[in-house]
C-alpha cells in the first residue's frame, strides 16, 4: 500500500505576501518630481478688453543660455556679453534698481507710501527680464540661472523691506509684503526654447 505524502499548508502564504507588500510600500520612499515654484497670473476677466501693451526696449534685459551652457546678457545699454552666474546677478540688480537713473537702464516711477506716520519714497521699476534658453541647455544650468534671478529679486525686496519696515521681506505681514511686491515686481518673461547655436 502506497504511503500518502503530507502536503504543506500554504493557506497563510498569501496573507504574509500581502503584509510584506504593505510593509514595503509604506516604508519605501518614492522619487518625487521637483519643479520650479511659480505662481501664474490670474486668468483675465473675459468681459475686459485686452490691450496690446508695448514695453519700452529700454526696460528689457535679455538673458539667454546657449547649448554650451554659456549665459549671455544684453540690454539697450550693453551689447551681448557672456557672463558667469554671479556677474549675472550684479547686472540684473543694477538694471532693475537703476540707482543713478541711467537712461540706458530700466525706467521707474517715483511713488511715496505712508508707513505708520512716516513717508517713504520708492522707485517702482518697470524692468522686465526676458529669459530664453537653447534646446540643448542643460537642466542644471537653466535652474541655476532661474535661482539667481529669483535671488536678485529677493535681495531687492529685502533691501526695500529693511528700509521701509526695518525687517526682512519674509518677516513682514501680508499687507506689508504686498507693498514691497508692488515696488519690486518680479517680472521674468520666459520665451519658448530655440536653437540659439544657429544665430
Amino acid at each position: 500500500m502506497a504511503r500518502k505524502t503530507p502536503e504543506v499548508n500554504s493557506s497563510s502564504t498569501a496573507d504574509m505576501a500581502f503584509l510584506l507588500l504593505c510593509f514595503f510600500m509604506m516604508t519605501t520612499t518614492m522619487d518625487q518630481d521637483k519643479g520650479l515654484a511659480r505662481r501664474l497670473p490670474p486668468m483675465p476677466d473675459p468681459k475686459t478688453q485686452q490691450e496690446n501693451q508695448k514695453i519700452n526696449e529700454r526696460n528689457i534685459i535679455q538673458v539667454k543660455i546657449n547649448s554650451q551652457d554659456k549665459v549671455l546678457a544684453s540690454s539697450k545699454a550693453s551689447s551681448k556679453a557672456i557672463v558667469n552666474i554671479s556677474d549675472l546677478g550684479v547686472i540684473v540688480k543694477e538694471f532693475i534698481k537703476n540707482p543713478s537713473n541711467n537712461p540706458n537702464l530700466s525706467e521707474g516711477r517715483d511713488t511715496t507710501i505712508e508707513v505708520g506716520n512716516k513717508r517713504h519714497d520708492f522707485r517702482v521699476s518697470k524692468g522686465v527680464i526676458s529669459l530664453q534658453n537653447d534646446r540643448g541647455t542643460s537642466y542644471e544650468k537653466y535652474i541655476e540661472v532661474q535661482n539667481e534671478l529669483v535671488r536678485v529679486f529677493n535681495e531687492l525686496r529685502d533691501e526695500e523691506a529693511m528700509r521701509a519696515f526695518g525687517a526682512t521681506y519674509a518677516d513682514l505681514n501680508e499687507e506689508q509684503q504686498k507693498i514691497i511686491k508692488d515696488i519690486i515686481p518680479q517680472m521674468i518673461s520666459e520665451a519658448e526654447p530655440k536653437d540659439l547655436s544657429k544665430k
